[in-house]
């Protein structure tokens, strides 16, 4: 058989595969718009019981989105992250990640355990965390991972298709009332309401905030004696804590090696770039930077009253 001819079926059985996902898990959603249940139509949408159609796209994700937003995550800045992720700087901090994880699924049912991922990005680091639980002998996990940019969704569901994919907005989830098992929220913005509904009543939220030395190089570079050059996350901690009982909180802090090319890819992504000058961008690259900090706190914690 000729190559090509290899090479369309086997792209054609991944994209059969992401589809696949979607009719499998419909009793998984609810409409952003009307909140009734959906089911499958055909082999191309999902639709809820008001007739309320989203299409699946090619590559296996679903836009729940009723208008598109700007969010300053672009193609590019993905493209950069995932490049800095698939260099290893967040390894350590997802592998703590998949060990509070690991007690709790291996603690689950014969089904599936559900990992929801709020604010998933590109999606490395969800299939990180489900591959090193894969590697630890659990099996039965589904992911799910959500984000408002296109663009990032666009990317991890050509990348990971074993994993439910949907453009949305973290304050509206396409998502009936209490299905994961487990959630998690990197580096991104919370709604503790739309978490809470979802989370099953003995589920866990951990939620990665970065501590007060995360990519210190760049930020003693850009603000130098400014206030932002000093960061503290007590806010977020406290914020987390009104809304979910905390169960336990790490620290998880490294430096990471770093050439010109990588250190270049981890200024393209980081927000810290959005709103310096580009002399300030400019001296970072040339400020001889050969290692980077890495600083994580991780909070794990369960429903109020559970």
């Amino acid at each position: 058989m000729p190559k090509d001819v290899i090479a369309s079926n086997n792209v054609n059985k991944g994209v059969s595969v992401r589809k696949a996902k979607f009719l499998e898990n419909t009793a998984l959603f609810r409409c952003p718009i009307c909140k009734n249940e959906m089911g499958a139509r055909d082999f191309k949408s999902i639709v809820c019981l008001k007739g309320h159609c989203f299409d699946i796209a090619r590559t296996g994700y679903v836009n729940f989105l009723q208008r598109a937003d700007k969010t300053g995550y672009d193609e590019g800045l993905f493209y950069s992250r995932n490049i800095v992720s698939e260099s290893g700087l967040f390894d350590p901090m997802l592998r703590c990640i998949s060990g509070m994880i690991s007690s709790k699924v291996t603690k689950s049912s014969g089904k599936s355990a559900m990992i929801l991922d709020a604010g998933c990005g590109e999606g490395s680091q969800l299939g990180k965390i489900i591959n090193d639980l894969h590697s630890s002998g659990i099996g039965k996990v589904q992911g799910v991972g959500i984000d408002i940019s296109k663009e990032g969704i666009t990317m991890a569901s050509k990348a990971h298709f074993g994993i439910i994919w949907c453009v949305a907005d973290l304050t509206n989830f396409p998502l009936m009332n209490e299905q994961f098992d487990v959630i998690i929220n990197i580096l991104s913005p919370s709604n503790y309401e739309e978490f809470a509904r979802v989370l099953k009543d003995d589920g866990i939220l951990i939620k990665v905030v970065p501590g007060n030395s995360y990519l210190k190089e760049l930020r003693d570079i850009f603000y130098g004696e400014a206030n932002k050059r000093e960061y503290s996350n007590q806010k977020v901690i406290d914020n987390y804590r009104r809304n979910f009982r905390v169960l336990d909180i790490q620290t998880v802090k490294y430096n990471k090696v770093v050439d010109k090319n990588e250190l270049s890819h981890i200024i393209a992504m980081t927000p810290l770039s959005w709103t310096v000058t580009h002399e300030k961008i400019a001296q970072a690259y040339d400020a001889g930077i050969d290692r980077i900090t890495a600083d994580f706190t991780i909070i794990k914690g369960a429903k109020k009253g559970r």
